[in-house]
Protein backbone atom coordinates (compact mmCIF):
# COMPACT_ATOMS: atom_id res chain seq x y z
CA UNK A 1 0.00 0.00 0.00
CA UNK A 2 1.15 3.70 0.21
CA UNK A 3 2.98 5.28 2.72
CA UNK A 4 3.55 9.29 2.89
CA UNK A 5 7.36 9.34 4.29
CA UNK A 6 7.48 12.97 3.83
CA UNK A 7 5.81 16.37 3.29
CA UNK A 8 7.26 19.92 1.87
CA UNK A 9 3.95 22.18 2.11
CA UNK A 10 1.26 20.36 -0.50
CA UNK A 11 3.88 18.51 -1.83
CA UNK A 12 4.19 14.67 -1.08
CA UNK A 13 7.01 11.82 -0.99
CA UNK A 14 5.85 8.56 -0.47
CA UNK A 15 6.04 4.78 -1.74
CA UNK A 16 3.33 2.80 -3.41
CA UNK A 17 4.03 -1.18 -3.05
CA UNK A 18 2.54 -3.18 -5.56
CA UNK A 19 2.92 -6.82 -6.56
CA UNK A 20 5.82 -6.14 -9.54
CA UNK A 21 7.72 -3.81 -6.92
CA UNK A 22 7.64 -0.26 -5.09
CA UNK A 23 7.20 3.15 -6.51
CA UNK A 24 8.30 6.22 -5.10
CA UNK A 25 6.01 8.99 -5.93
CA UNK A 26 5.66 11.35 -6.97
CA UNK A 27 6.42 9.83 -10.57
CA UNK A 28 5.92 9.94 -14.19
CA UNK A 29 4.69 6.75 -15.97
CA UNK A 30 5.68 6.55 -19.26
CA UNK A 31 2.76 5.64 -21.59
CA UNK A 32 2.86 2.42 -23.23
CA UNK A 33 -0.41 2.35 -24.86
CA UNK A 34 -0.14 -1.10 -26.58
CA UNK A 35 2.00 -2.79 -24.39
CA UNK A 36 5.01 -0.44 -25.81
CA UNK A 37 6.69 2.37 -25.02
CA UNK A 38 6.78 4.17 -28.99
CA UNK A 39 10.37 2.87 -30.10
CA UNK A 40 11.72 2.02 -26.71
CA UNK A 41 12.18 -1.62 -25.77
CA UNK A 42 12.34 -2.43 -21.76
CA UNK A 43 15.11 -3.01 -20.95
CA UNK A 44 15.85 0.77 -21.90
CA UNK A 45 13.22 2.05 -20.22
CA UNK A 46 14.92 0.20 -17.30
CA UNK A 47 17.49 1.90 -18.10
CA UNK A 48 16.46 5.41 -18.03
CA UNK A 49 15.20 4.41 -14.11
CA UNK A 50 11.24 3.70 -14.89
CA UNK A 51 9.72 2.42 -11.54
CA UNK A 52 6.05 2.17 -13.55
CA UNK A 53 4.49 2.01 -17.26
CA UNK A 54 0.95 2.53 -18.15
CA UNK A 55 -0.73 0.30 -20.67
CA UNK A 56 -4.58 0.73 -22.25
CA UNK A 57 -7.78 -1.91 -21.78
CA UNK A 58 -9.43 -0.20 -24.80
CA UNK A 59 -6.62 -0.81 -27.06
CA UNK A 60 -5.20 -4.19 -25.78
CA UNK A 61 -8.91 -5.39 -25.64
CA UNK A 62 -9.14 -4.74 -29.44
CA UNK A 63 -5.27 -5.50 -30.42
CA UNK A 64 -3.80 -7.99 -29.98
CA UNK A 65 -7.10 -9.12 -27.95
CA UNK A 66 -7.20 -11.38 -24.80
CA UNK A 67 -6.95 -14.24 -26.62
CA UNK A 68 -3.24 -13.83 -27.84
CA UNK A 69 -2.28 -12.04 -23.90
CA UNK A 70 -4.06 -15.08 -21.68
CA UNK A 71 -1.52 -17.81 -22.66
CA UNK A 72 1.23 -15.42 -21.42
CA UNK A 73 -0.37 -14.44 -17.91
CA UNK A 74 -0.71 -10.88 -18.64
CA UNK A 75 1.17 -8.00 -19.80
CA UNK A 76 4.49 -8.85 -17.92
CA UNK A 77 5.35 -11.82 -19.64
CA UNK A 78 3.78 -10.36 -22.75
CA UNK A 79 5.93 -7.21 -23.24
CA UNK A 80 9.03 -8.39 -21.04
CA UNK A 81 8.13 -6.13 -18.82
CA UNK A 82 8.88 -7.16 -14.67
CA UNK A 83 8.47 -3.96 -13.16
CA UNK A 84 4.54 -2.55 -11.87
CA UNK A 85 1.88 -1.64 -14.78
CA UNK A 86 -0.73 0.53 -14.38
CA UNK A 87 -4.23 -0.03 -17.32
CA UNK A 88 -6.58 2.90 -17.56
CA UNK A 89 -10.11 1.16 -17.62
CA UNK A 90 -10.53 2.33 -21.27
CA UNK A 91 -13.09 4.58 -20.86
CA UNK A 92 -11.62 7.77 -22.13
CA UNK A 93 -10.75 5.58 -25.23
CA UNK A 94 -14.42 5.16 -25.76
CA UNK A 95 -15.87 8.60 -25.39
CA UNK A 96 -12.63 10.06 -27.79
CA UNK A 97 -12.11 6.92 -30.34
CA UNK A 98 -14.60 5.03 -30.37
CA UNK A 99 -16.38 5.29 -34.39
CA UNK A 100 -20.09 5.12 -32.96
CA UNK A 101 -21.21 4.29 -29.47
CA UNK A 102 -24.36 4.19 -27.03
CA UNK A 103 -24.23 4.87 -23.09
CA UNK A 104 -26.73 2.77 -21.15
CA UNK A 105 -26.46 2.40 -17.70
CA UNK A 106 -25.08 -1.21 -18.28
CA UNK A 107 -21.99 0.61 -20.00
CA UNK A 108 -20.98 1.38 -23.52
CA UNK A 109 -21.65 -0.24 -26.64
CA UNK A 110 -19.66 1.09 -29.92
CA UNK A 111 -17.78 0.22 -33.00
CA UNK A 112 -14.10 -0.46 -33.03
CA UNK A 113 -11.80 2.28 -34.02
CA UNK A 114 -10.04 -0.44 -36.31
CA UNK A 115 -12.36 -2.18 -37.84
CA UNK A 116 -15.64 -0.68 -36.89
CA UNK A 117 -16.45 -4.17 -35.36
CA UNK A 118 -19.27 -4.48 -32.45
CA UNK A 119 -17.92 -4.04 -29.10
CA UNK A 120 -18.59 -3.43 -25.37
CA UNK A 121 -17.16 -2.04 -22.16
CA UNK A 122 -18.76 -1.70 -18.65
CA UNK A 123 -18.02 -2.05 -15.36
CA UNK A 124 -17.65 -5.57 -14.96
CA UNK A 125 -16.21 -6.59 -18.42
CA UNK A 126 -13.27 -3.65 -17.48
CA UNK A 127 -12.50 -4.61 -14.35
CA UNK A 128 -12.32 -8.51 -16.06
CA UNK A 129 -10.33 -7.35 -18.87
CA UNK A 130 -7.47 -6.04 -16.75
CA UNK A 131 -7.55 -8.92 -14.48
CA UNK A 132 -6.78 -10.71 -17.48
CA UNK A 133 -3.58 -8.14 -18.32
CA UNK A 134 -2.44 -8.80 -14.93
CA UNK A 135 -1.74 -5.33 -14.17
CA UNK A 136 -0.45 -4.09 -10.90
CA UNK A 137 -2.79 -0.98 -10.76
CA UNK A 138 -6.23 -1.09 -12.93
CA UNK A 139 -9.00 1.45 -12.88
CA UNK A 140 -12.45 1.81 -12.22
CA UNK A 141 -14.56 2.21 -15.51
CA UNK A 142 -15.52 6.00 -15.45
CA UNK A 143 -17.53 8.44 -18.26
CA UNK A 144 -15.28 11.34 -19.10
CA UNK A 145 -17.17 14.50 -19.91
CA UNK A 146 -15.97 16.44 -22.59
CA UNK A 147 -15.11 20.09 -21.93
CA UNK A 148 -16.89 21.97 -22.54
CA UNK A 149 -19.88 21.17 -20.75
CA UNK A 150 -23.07 22.33 -19.21
CA UNK A 151 -23.64 21.35 -15.24
CA UNK A 152 -26.25 19.16 -15.82
CA UNK A 153 -24.61 16.85 -18.26
CA UNK A 154 -21.45 16.74 -15.73
CA UNK A 155 -24.06 15.75 -13.19
CA UNK A 156 -25.35 13.35 -14.78
CA UNK A 157 -22.13 11.98 -16.12
CA UNK A 158 -20.70 12.10 -12.62
CA UNK A 159 -24.07 10.15 -11.17
CA UNK A 160 -23.59 7.33 -13.63
CA UNK A 161 -19.81 6.92 -13.10
CA UNK A 162 -20.46 6.43 -9.17
CA UNK A 163 -22.68 4.12 -10.14
CA UNK A 164 -20.36 2.45 -12.47
CA UNK A 165 -17.48 2.74 -9.61
CA UNK A 166 -19.58 0.47 -7.26
CA UNK A 167 -20.08 -1.97 -9.36
CA UNK A 168 -16.56 -1.63 -9.80
CA UNK A 169 -16.03 -2.33 -6.05
CA UNK A 170 -18.76 -5.15 -5.81
CA UNK A 171 -17.02 -6.50 -8.65
CA UNK A 172 -13.18 -6.66 -6.46
CA UNK A 173 -15.14 -7.52 -3.28
CA UNK A 174 -16.78 -10.48 -5.31
CA UNK A 175 -13.61 -12.06 -5.90
CA UNK A 176 -11.54 -14.55 -4.18
CA UNK A 177 -8.12 -13.54 -5.02
CA UNK A 178 -7.13 -9.91 -6.67
CA UNK A 179 -3.27 -11.24 -6.26
CA UNK A 180 -2.44 -7.21 -4.94
CA UNK A 181 -3.33 -5.75 -7.63
CA UNK A 182 -4.33 -2.42 -6.41
CA UNK A 183 -7.47 -0.31 -8.02
CA UNK A 184 -7.96 3.46 -8.32
CA UNK A 185 -11.31 5.24 -8.21
CA UNK A 186 -11.50 8.45 -10.56
CA UNK A 187 -12.99 11.61 -9.32
CA UNK A 188 -14.91 13.53 -12.32
CA UNK A 189 -17.24 16.54 -12.29
CA UNK A 190 -15.90 18.72 -14.70
CA UNK A 191 -14.79 21.93 -13.79
CA UNK A 192 -17.62 22.34 -11.13
CA UNK A 193 -16.15 22.41 -7.89
CA UNK A 194 -19.43 21.26 -5.98
CA UNK A 195 -19.19 18.19 -8.50
CA UNK A 196 -16.06 17.38 -7.88
CA UNK A 197 -16.48 17.38 -3.95
CA UNK A 198 -19.26 15.45 -4.24
CA UNK A 199 -17.23 12.69 -6.19
CA UNK A 200 -14.55 12.62 -4.00
CA UNK A 201 -16.03 11.81 -1.15
CA UNK A 202 -18.42 9.68 -2.39
CA UNK A 203 -15.35 7.79 -4.12
CA UNK A 204 -13.99 7.48 -0.99
CA UNK A 205 -17.01 6.32 0.91
CA UNK A 206 -16.60 3.53 -1.99
CA UNK A 207 -13.08 2.78 -0.86
CA UNK A 208 -10.30 2.87 -3.10
CA UNK A 209 -6.71 1.67 -2.86
CA UNK A 210 -6.07 5.06 -4.47
CA UNK A 211 -7.82 7.85 -6.67
CA UNK A 212 -7.47 9.54 -9.85
CA UNK A 213 -8.54 13.12 -11.09
CA UNK A 214 -9.80 12.30 -14.57
CA UNK A 215 -11.51 14.65 -17.24
CA UNK A 216 -8.76 17.02 -17.00
CA UNK A 217 -6.18 17.91 -20.36
CA UNK A 218 -9.26 17.34 -21.91
CA UNK A 219 -9.07 20.92 -23.55
CA UNK A 220 -10.14 23.06 -20.48
CA UNK A 221 -7.93 26.27 -19.45
CA UNK A 222 -4.43 25.36 -17.37
CA UNK A 223 -6.38 27.31 -14.43
CA UNK A 224 -9.10 24.70 -14.75
CA UNK A 225 -6.18 21.61 -14.82
CA UNK A 226 -5.16 23.28 -11.46
CA UNK A 227 -8.17 24.00 -10.28
CA UNK A 228 -9.39 20.77 -10.10
CA UNK A 229 -6.78 19.41 -8.42
CA UNK A 230 -7.53 22.35 -5.42
CA UNK A 231 -11.08 21.28 -5.32
CA UNK A 232 -10.47 17.38 -4.95
CA UNK A 233 -7.27 17.06 -2.99
CA UNK A 234 -9.03 18.06 0.67
CA UNK A 235 -11.35 15.78 0.43
CA UNK A 236 -8.92 12.61 -0.24
CA UNK A 237 -7.16 10.50 2.50
CA UNK A 238 -3.55 11.13 2.88
CA UNK A 239 -2.76 7.89 3.07
CA UNK A 240 -3.11 6.87 -0.62
CA UNK A 241 -1.85 7.85 -3.73
CA UNK A 242 -3.34 10.87 -6.04
CA UNK A 243 -3.46 10.42 -9.68
CA UNK A 244 -3.58 12.91 -12.16
CA UNK A 245 -4.37 11.45 -15.58
CA UNK A 246 -3.06 12.40 -19.40
CA UNK A 247 -1.04 15.09 -18.36
CA UNK A 248 1.20 17.49 -18.82
CA UNK A 249 4.34 19.61 -19.49
CA UNK A 250 7.15 19.47 -17.55
CA UNK A 251 5.51 22.98 -15.26
CA UNK A 252 2.34 21.53 -15.12
CA UNK A 253 3.38 18.50 -13.53
CA UNK A 254 5.32 20.61 -10.59
CA UNK A 255 2.55 22.65 -10.29
CA UNK A 256 -0.22 19.51 -9.84
CA UNK A 257 3.03 18.41 -7.15
CA UNK A 258 2.84 21.03 -4.96
CA UNK A 259 -1.35 21.15 -5.00
CA UNK A 260 -0.70 17.10 -3.17
CA UNK A 261 -0.48 15.12 -7.09
CA UNK A 262 1.22 11.97 -6.77
CA UNK A 263 1.56 10.20 -10.17
CA UNK A 264 1.70 11.05 -13.72
CA UNK A 265 1.29 9.85 -17.07
CA UNK A 266 1.51 11.59 -20.51
CA UNK A 267 2.24 11.35 -24.13
CA UNK A 268 4.02 14.57 -24.91
CA UNK A 269 7.66 13.11 -24.63
CA UNK A 270 7.39 10.46 -27.18
CA UNK A 271 4.84 12.52 -29.61
CA UNK A 272 6.90 15.49 -30.08
CA UNK A 273 9.84 13.58 -29.89
CA UNK A 274 8.67 11.69 -33.13
CA UNK A 275 8.20 15.24 -34.58
CA UNK A 276 11.83 16.69 -33.54
CA UNK A 277 11.24 18.33 -30.51
CA UNK A 278 12.86 17.78 -27.45
CA UNK A 279 12.20 18.71 -23.87
CA UNK A 280 15.11 21.21 -21.99
CA UNK A 281 15.09 23.03 -18.72
CA UNK A 282 14.60 25.99 -20.24
CA UNK A 283 11.42 25.08 -22.54
CA UNK A 284 11.13 22.86 -25.97
CA UNK A 285 13.67 22.82 -28.99
CA UNK A 286 12.95 22.11 -32.54
CA UNK A 287 16.23 20.01 -33.87
CA UNK A 288 14.85 20.38 -37.30
CA UNK A 289 15.69 24.01 -37.54
CA UNK A 290 18.29 24.97 -39.39
CA UNK A 291 20.73 26.58 -36.81
CA UNK A 292 21.21 22.72 -35.48
CA UNK A 293 22.98 21.81 -38.95
CA UNK A 294 26.24 22.59 -37.50
CA UNK A 295 25.75 22.23 -33.71
CA UNK A 296 28.40 20.50 -31.87
CA UNK A 297 26.47 20.71 -29.03
CA UNK A 298 24.13 18.07 -27.28
CA UNK A 299 20.09 18.35 -27.08
CA UNK A 300 20.81 20.19 -23.44
CA UNK A 301 24.15 20.88 -22.03
CA UNK A 302 24.61 18.97 -18.83
CA UNK A 303 22.40 16.16 -19.17
CA UNK A 304 23.54 12.94 -18.48
CA UNK A 305 21.11 10.78 -20.66
CA UNK A 306 22.57 8.30 -22.95
CA UNK A 307 21.91 10.72 -26.14
CA UNK A 308 23.39 13.51 -24.88
CA UNK A 309 26.41 11.37 -23.78
CA UNK A 310 27.05 10.64 -27.11
CA UNK A 311 25.43 12.69 -29.55
CA UNK A 312 25.14 15.76 -30.95
CA UNK A 313 22.54 18.42 -32.39
CA UNK A 314 23.78 18.54 -35.69
CA UNK A 315 24.09 14.16 -36.13
CA UNK A 316 20.39 14.31 -34.60
CA UNK A 317 19.31 17.02 -37.10
CA UNK A 318 20.93 15.11 -39.89
CA UNK A 319 19.38 11.62 -39.00
CA UNK A 320 15.54 13.58 -38.28
CA UNK A 321 16.15 14.78 -41.65
CA UNK A 322 17.02 12.03 -43.87
CA UNK A 323 14.10 10.29 -42.28
CA UNK A 324 16.38 7.84 -40.32
CA UNK A 325 14.55 5.91 -37.26
CA UNK A 326 17.69 5.92 -35.06
CA UNK A 327 17.10 10.30 -34.91
CA UNK A 328 13.51 9.75 -33.08
CA UNK A 329 14.66 7.12 -30.86
CA UNK A 330 17.31 9.12 -29.73
CA UNK A 331 15.19 12.03 -29.15
CA UNK A 332 12.43 10.23 -27.16
CA UNK A 333 15.25 8.46 -25.04
CA UNK A 334 16.49 12.17 -23.92
CA UNK A 335 12.52 13.34 -23.92
CA UNK A 336 11.46 10.28 -21.41
CA UNK A 337 15.25 10.83 -19.50
CA UNK A 338 13.86 14.71 -18.51
CA UNK A 339 10.89 13.66 -17.83
CA UNK A 340 11.81 10.86 -15.15
CA UNK A 341 14.32 12.77 -14.06
CA UNK A 342 12.38 15.85 -13.22
CA UNK A 343 9.82 13.88 -11.08
CA UNK A 344 13.01 12.35 -9.37
CA UNK A 345 14.59 15.84 -8.61
CA UNK A 346 11.04 16.71 -7.42
CA UNK A 347 11.09 13.73 -5.11
CA UNK A 348 13.97 14.76 -3.57
CA UNK A 349 13.65 18.73 -3.17
CA UNK A 350 10.33 17.35 -1.00
CA UNK A 351 12.39 14.90 0.95
CA UNK A 352 15.40 18.22 1.45
CA UNK A 353 12.49 20.79 2.05
CA UNK A 354 13.22 22.67 -0.70
CA UNK A 355 10.71 21.89 -3.08
CA UNK A 356 9.24 25.27 -3.30
CA UNK A 357 12.24 26.79 -4.35
CA UNK A 358 13.07 24.23 -6.82
CA UNK A 359 9.06 24.98 -8.32
CA UNK A 360 9.69 28.44 -8.95
CA UNK A 361 12.67 28.15 -10.50
CA UNK A 362 11.71 25.71 -13.35
CA UNK A 363 8.51 27.10 -14.02
CA UNK A 364 10.36 30.66 -14.23
CA UNK A 365 12.73 29.44 -16.61
CA UNK A 366 10.61 27.36 -18.64
CA UNK A 367 9.69 29.29 -21.89
CA UNK A 368 6.54 27.31 -23.59
CA UNK A 369 6.32 27.02 -27.01
CA UNK A 370 3.81 25.55 -29.40
CA UNK A 371 5.64 22.60 -29.57
CA UNK A 372 4.73 21.41 -26.14
CA UNK A 373 1.24 21.30 -25.87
Amino acid sequence: MFTLHHQDGGARAGSLVTPHGVIQTPVFMPVGTQATVKAMAPWEMQDLGTQILLGNTYHLYLRPGLEVITPFGGLHDFMGWDGPILTDSGGFQVFSLAKLRKITEEGVHFQSHIDGSPCFLGPETAMEIQQTLNSDIAMVFDECPPYPCEKEYAAKSWDRTLRWARRCRDWCDAQDDLGGRLHFGIVQGSVYPDLRRESAEALVQVGWDGYAIGGVSVGEPQEEMFKAAEYVTPYLPENRPRYCMGLGTPPQMLELVARGIDMFDCVLPTRIARNGTAFTRFGTVSLKNAGNRLSHEPIETGCECPTCRRFTRAYIRHLIKAEEILGLRLVTIHNLHFYLRLLNDARLAIQEDRFEGFRREFVAGYVPSAASR
